[in-house]
């Protein structure tokens, strides 16, 4: 397995360019010839003015052209939006032929990638399908709290559709291989209730008992140390505190929300079970401040130091 990361530099009128320059230009001179970005090049050299920083890229990117390029920051636009999806195309492609360890993906824009006929929710969606996985699973870690969805970017109906037995046990199953991987010998996993207090005993709703619960036995049967349902308005203390390793969420605000509010500037997204390794910023491309240099990239550090993990803990 290589031990290379590539950057994949986001929208080029986001804060994509200026965040991944900036954590480059803080590594050690080792880990730089570690490091590629998949991007462009006159777009970087323009983020670099914008910084007011030197950083030598010479052998450091990967340059795909942009019509255009450097475009303006901060306007959003299909041409940006296919850019992007062709630094993630590329990277793709090189960390299946074994060439990069591991993707650190910068912001895109759904919109501006929808508008450049690439139709995908979100960078999760759009690795499932360039790389022909049946199932890929958003998690978001911190130091200490850890958070993996059943489901993320489907209405709050179709989210409630999804808690299935059967999905929420391959959720279970998925965090729990990933948490071995990285170095936690039996991971402790709580698994949120769908519904106020778990249903209270069918009061308000009976998935929890129907299918939450018995997927929790089923793991419990495999060896996996699960528990749940647990109500989701103490599981994310309870976990925060330590007394547990990973909660699985329902649905993407039950997840996000806790994460958000104790880890926003760090919390990483990790995508799970994809036949790559990949890696992100917890944040989006923030076109108001695009351009501007201000843009903090201790997000991007956070998401290149999991990604060097996952590296360093290798592939079954």
């Amino acid at each position: 397995m290589s031990d290379i990361i590539g950057i994949t530099m986001g929208d080029p009128a986001g804060v994509g360019p200026e965040i991944s320059l900036k954590a480059l230009a803080e590594m050690s001179e080792a880990d730089r010839s570690r490091t590629l970005i998949y991007g462009n090049l006159a777009t970087l050299e323009a983020a670099k003015a914008a910084i007011g920083i030197e950083v030598d890229l010479t052998d450091r990117v990967v340059n795909l052209p942009i019509e255009g390029a450097p475009l303006p920051f901060g306007k959003l636009s299909a041409v940006a939006g296919d850019a992007a999806f062709r630094f993630i195309e590329k990277a793709v492609r090189d960390a299946e032929a074994g060439k990069i360890g591991c993707i650190v993906t910068a912001p895109i824009n759904k919109e501006a990638l929808n508008a450049a006929g690439h139709h995908y929710d979100g960078h999760t969606g759009m690795l499932r399908h360039l790389t022909g996985s049946k199932a890929a699973y958003m998690l978001l870690a911190s130091d200490r709290l850890k958070v993996i969805h059943v489901s993320t970017h489907v209405a709050l109906q179709e989210a409630i559709r999804r808690s299935t037995m059967e999905r929420v046990l391959a959720t279970i199953r998925a965090g729990d291989a990933h948490l071995k991987r990285i170095g936690i010998e039996k991971p402790r996993i709580a698994v949120a209730g769908l519904n106020p207090h778990c249903g209270e005993n069918g009061l308000f709703g009976t998935e929890d008992d129907e299918q939450i619960a018995p997927a929790v036995a089923a793991a419990r049967a495999e060896g996996i140390d699960a528990y749940g349902p647990i109500s989701a308005d103490t599981v994310f203390y309870r976990a925060y505190s330590g007394a547990f390793d990973l909660v699985v969420a329902q649905y993407h605000d039950q997840g996000h929300i806790p994460i958000k509010l104790v880890a926003f500037d760090t919390a990483v997204n990790v995508s799970v079970e994809l036949p790559i390794d990949r890696t992100s910023v917890d944040h989006g491309t923030a076109f108001d401040i695009a351009g501007k240099g201000i843009a903090n990239h201790g997000n991007m550090n956070a998401a290149i130091a999991y990604a060097r993990k996952l590296v360093a803990g290798g592939r079954k």
